[in-house]
């Protein structure tokens, strides 16, 4: 064996290359013969040059790339001998050669670790209940109804404005240097109050309000605001309430519910509570899923890849990029944004890379697999929740190979916590 390892720590390797007698002629030749494909020499097609010429053209970069291609096949002959996992690319350094005598190299390479997991059979979680109330069911049946909804004045001329109900008001607001910018200032402005659509703390502070009163709200606006020169600044917003209005929702009928794509009331109601009950079985399981990664991770320390978290980091900014582009955030905005948040993204990624790692190793302790019969399963879940045709879903899942295996290993991810949770204590 021509190379020892040394570890760096229990992700990293340093594989430590010494030949003491090395003919590189063969990787010579390979350069050479590369080279003079690519070479375009005056007075000769591109690649026709004579090799002769070539050699004495590029000799010591044709060495180095001849030196290049020994190493780099070393290096991978000696992974997969060791059987190493290795993550990202391998940084080469220390090297030594003396043509036709030695070599010697360093590679020192990150690996997925190998991981031991403390006992775990002790630990007791508590799942919450995946009963859906009739408070939620009426909250979705409202929502629905919204869309039909009349709004209307409220004549009673002592009514305080609260939750829920929509206030037409007319606004300016003032910032610590006295001066009130025009993009601050409305008439006849109408919004529903708890819908959040302004400043944090401006709609609580128009709560009680009754119509013709005045006040003065005073908010400060976000550390994250998009515009830089109201970034934590207090502004104070002289309001006039106009007139409240009111939502008020119609009668659920048959005629109602099939505009909204059912057959009746009744099947309205047995649809949508058995897609509540699936969907708060799945909240209730996602979270209690968390609580035991979160677990695993705080019992379980060990040394991640670098690299892993660098991939990751990426995936979760390009996941909170697409959120944020639909809240209205432009790429200046989202910059700003990891540029601030740098910190929680990267220990989010840390989080998802020590749990990934977790469950691979468990789902190898179970010997859990996803398989194609796991996929059309899972497939037929998707149909009777959305709504959606299976042809299409089926076409989504199975034409496209990135979306079928990240699919495929949230299946494994599922088996591997059904298995894990009959070792575990959870009432």
């Amino acid at each position: 064996m021509s190379y020892i390892i040394e570890n760096v720590n229990s992700c990293t390797k340093k594989l430590v290359f010494n030949f003491e007698k090395v003919d590189l002629s063969k990787e010579i030749k390979e350069a050479l013969i590369a080279k003079q494909a690519s070479s375009n020499l005056k007075g000769f097609r591109k690649g026709k040059a004579p090799l002769e010429m070539v050699q004495k053209l590029f000799g010591p970069q044709v060495e180095n790339d001849a030196l290049y291609r020994f190493i780099s096949d070393q290096y991978y002959q000696a992974v997969k001998k060791e059987n190493l996992r290795a993550v990202g690319y391998p940084q080469f350094g220390n090297t030594k050669y003396e043509l036709g005598k030695n070599v010697a190299f360093e590679a020192t390479v990150e690996i997925i670790p190998e991981i031991e997991l403390k006992d775990y059979s002790k630990f007791t979680f508590k799942k919450d209940s995946e009963t859906v109330s009739d408070e939620d069911f009426e909250t979705l049946k409202k929502n629905y109804l919204s869309n039909k909804a009349e709004i209307v004045e409220v004549k009673d001329a002592g009514h305080a404005l609260k939750q829920g109900d929509f206030a037409v008001f007319n606004f300016e607001g003032e910032i610590a240097d006295g001066s009130k910018p025009e993009n601050m200032k409305a008439q006849e402005y109408m919004l529903e109050i708890g819908s959040g659509q302004f400043i944090p703390g401006f709609e609580d502070g128009m709560i009680g309000l009754k119509k013709g009163e005045k006040k003065d709200v005073k908010v400060t606006f976000p550390a994250e605001y998009h515009e830089e020169s109201l970034k934590n600044a207090p502004v104070t917003f002289h309001v006039e309430l106009l007139e409240i209005k009111t939502k008020i929702l119609p009668d659920f009928t048959d005629e109602l519910a099939k505009e909204f794509g059912f057959e009746s009331v009744s099947d309205f109601t047995t649809k949508n509570k058995e897609r509540m009950a699936t969907q708060k079985k799945r909240e209730v399981q996602t979270k209690l899923q968390q609580e035991i990664l979160e677990k695993l991770i705080s019992e379980n320390q060990f040394d991640v890849p670098t690299a892993l978290i660098e991939d990751q980091k990426q995936s979760v900014k390009e996941e909170l990029s697409r959120n944020l582009k639909q809240q209205g955030f432009n790429d200046q905005m989202i910059g700003l944004y990891f540029e601030r948040w740098d910190a929680d993204v990267t220990q989010k990624a840390l989080f998802q890379v020590r749990s990934g790692l977790i469950l691979d190793k468990l789902a190898k302790k179970y010997n859990v697999e996803s398989t194609e019969a796991d996929l059309d399963v899972k497939i037929e879940e998707m149909v009777s929740q959305s709504g959606m045709k299976k042809e299409e879903i089926t076409k989504f899942y199975k034409s496209n190979e990135n979306v079928k295996r990240n699919l495929m290993y949230a299946i494994r991810e599922e088996k591997t916590f059904a298995a894990l949770m009959k070792d575990m204590k959870v009432s």
